[in-house]
């Protein structure tokens, strides 16, 4: 089933992106919350229609939220975690740990614009998280998680 988004949607899209969902999710829960509505031709056009109005206004957006990618780019993160054995973490890192660390060097980062592989780490090691600013700027964001001296 296809939806228009009225509303950000962690791990599924932004406001006014159109998504394909089950339909047991769409007709549940997103519909009845009025955080979607069905994406029917009519709707579409008049999604089309306020998209291009508001194409102007989104160019500077678009050009902010990539101004902040390169500066997020040019980070370099290494969150520490207690370590059991072999490499094993104890507990886990979440987006939430990695925007924190991103948000310690740079301006605040929201943790839904950040989703990880496997939504957790449970391993040291070098990963990448996807980072989503705007419907239209996403990047790959490198990062290591490194055993933490204290432990």
């Amino acid at each position: 089933m296809e939806l228009i988004l009225k509303e950000d949607v962690q791990n599924l899209g932004f406001k006014d992106d159109i998504v394909s969902v089950k339909n047991g999710y769409g007709r549940n829960f997103l519909i009845p919350q009025g955080k979607a509505v069905i994406a029917t031709l009519s709707a579409r056009k008049v999604l089309a229609e306020n998209l291009k109005q508001r194409a102007f206004k989104e160019k500077s957006i678009i050009e902010a939220a990539n101004k902040r990618a390169e500066e997020i780019k040019a980070l370099e993160i290494k969150i520490a975690s207690k370590v059991g054995a072999g490499d094993k973490l104890f507990g886990s890192v979440t987006n939430n740990d990695l925007a924190e660390a991103i948000s310690t060097q740079t301006s605040e980062i929201d943790k839904k614009h950040i989703s990880l592989p496997g939504k957790t780490i449970k391993r040291l090691g070098k990963y990448e998280a996807k980072i989503r600013l705007h419907r239209e700027v996403s990047f790959d964001f490198p990062f290591e998680i490194i055993p933490d001296k204290k432990a």
